[in-house]
């Protein structure tokens, strides 16, 4: 059992964590304004104003991750697609779960507080999800 826990605090909680958490303020603080902003301002649809936070912050997102906090000295086109699909696969799984259960927790709320609590629900579980996904698949280091 220590084992493991020290497996898990050297795999997960580290300086590479505080960095993610700091490039995930700046991409959280922007791609909130641009979801909400889009669904509730600019009447966009769930699945548009949430796929648009995702695009356009990816971007800023591949920059600051690949250099800052993982430091990965790949070639920029293996990283790319492995970051794109980890970016794709987080997406449809986070939004994917998220939507379904806050609609059925939340059934009885009107579909304009049911989507925003699924927005608000799924950027939470696309942060774990695409954490995991890009320390040990999109700019896992290699040996």
């Amino acid at each position: 059992m220590h084992n493991l826990i020290t497996t898990l605090r050297t795999q997960f909680f580290d300086a590479k964590l505080i960095k993610f958490v700091l490039v995930g303020v700046v991409n959280t603080l922007v791609g909130m304004a641009i979801m909400f902003g889009l669904y509730n301002l600019a009447g966009c649809s769930y699945w548009v104003s949430s796929a648009a936070n995702y695009i356009l912050t990816s971007i800023l997102s591949y920059i600051l991750n690949k250099t800052f906090t993982f430091g990965n000295k790949d070639n920029v086109g293996s990283t790319a697609v492995r970051f794109a699909l980890n970016i794709a696969v987080c997406y449809l799984l986070a939004y994917g779960i998220a939507k379904p259960a806050v609609s059925w927790m939340l059934s009885g709320a009107s579909v304009s507080l049911r989507d925003n609590c699924s927005m608000f629900a799924g950027m939470v579980l696309f942060t774990g999800f695409n954490y995991i996904g890009q320390r040990f698949f999109a700019f896992r280091e290699t040996k």
